[in-house]
């Protein structure tokens, strides 16, 4: 039966689960369950339950027997490779030990206690600790201004633009197209740009990222213009939370997108990981004692003993 989690709780308190149960979710509908607790930090994983995106993405969760535990995984590889965790820190390194996923991968979402989870299986670098921010129809205050609807013909325009810090542009013209980017035009120069990572009207939920400006048009209003225009057309379209992440030392950027009517919400990691099993041989043979145990349990269940999580960092 599928389960409501908290985004990095611990289920279990300070008590040990026994063996952590661990199977694939198919159905939209059992993801959803998983991830309803807080909808803004689990955006990116509820955006791949629209769309063609399903196809490319695979849930697994764990569940602590006789402790109220929980945790849920995703890989995903269609807007390149991607990993969201969400729930019991255990959980996840139970997850992770047996479905690792591919041999690098980018951690989009994360509470702050899953790092720790993680570095038994990968090495874990370029960790962002940001903050989640939301907004719905009835809270959003868009602001006015010129702003030009960019299309895929604009492709190099705006990678030039996110290149100008040492960024590197590397966005196709049929991934412009088929999100949605606004940007603000000076003497037919790019100087400020919003898009999307994420588009999925049926969940309800879209992502706001990539947001921009030149540092010489910097403190223009221009990043709010073009975050409204961007927003706005999200709602137009059916969404009905739109969601973005910030550092929250970025002061004025956080200002900007309070009056725009979002609000602040759970802190997410980002992370870079690499699998230390670079071959996945350990993960298989780990895969293949669980597949055995779980069979007395249950068909699709593979059974992983409860380990602690110890904190540790890469070297």
């Amino acid at each position: 039966m599928a389960q409501t989690i908290e985004r990095g709780a611990a289920g279990g308190g300070s008590l040990r689960p026994g063996p952590w149960e661990v199977r694939e979710l198919r159905q939209r509908r059992d993801v959803r369950a998983w991830l309803a607790v807080d909808r803004p930090f689990s955006a990116y994983a509820l955006g791949h339950l629209d769309g063609g995106l399903l196809e490319y993405a695979r849930f697994w969760v764990a569940e602590g027997r006789g402790s109220g535990a929980g945790g849920l995984v995703m890989h995903a590889s269609a807007l390149g490779q991607s990993m969201v965790t969400v729930g019991d820190p255990g959980a996840i390194a139970a997850i992770v030990s047996i479905h690792p996923g591919p041999r690098a991968t980018y951690l989009t979402t994360a509470a702050r206690e899953h790092t720790d989870a993680l570095r038994d299986a990968y090495l874990v670098g370029n960790v962002l600790t940001m903050r989640r921010m939301a907004v719905t129809r009835s809270e959003f205050a868009p602001v006015g201004g010129l702003t030009r609807r960019l299309r895929g013909r604009d492709a190099g325009r705006i990678n030039w633009l996110y290149s100008i810090e040492g960024g590197r542009g590397r966005y196709y013209p049929n991934a412009i197209e088929q999100a949605i980017y606004y940007g603000v035009v000076e003497c037919d120069l790019l100087v400020a740009v919003a898009g999307t990572h994420i588009v999925a009207p049926n969940e309800g939920v879209a992502v706001v990222g990539n947001v921009f400006t030149h540092p010489e048009y910097r403190g223009r209003g221009y990043a709010e213009r073009v975050t409204s225009a961007v927003t706005a057309e999200l709602f137009e379209r059916g969404c009905s939370e739109v969601v973005l992440t910030v550092d929250p030392q970025n002061t004025p950027a956080v200002a900007a997108y309070t009056r725009l009517g979002f609000r602040p919400g759970s802190e997410v990691v980002e992370a870079r990981l690499r699998r230390r099993d670079a071959f996945g041989i350990t993960a298989w043979w780990r895969r293949a004692r669980a597949v055995r145990r779980g069979r007395t349990v249950g068909i699709g269940i593979e059974l992983v003993d409860a380990r602690p999580v110890l904190a540790r960092e890469d070297r």
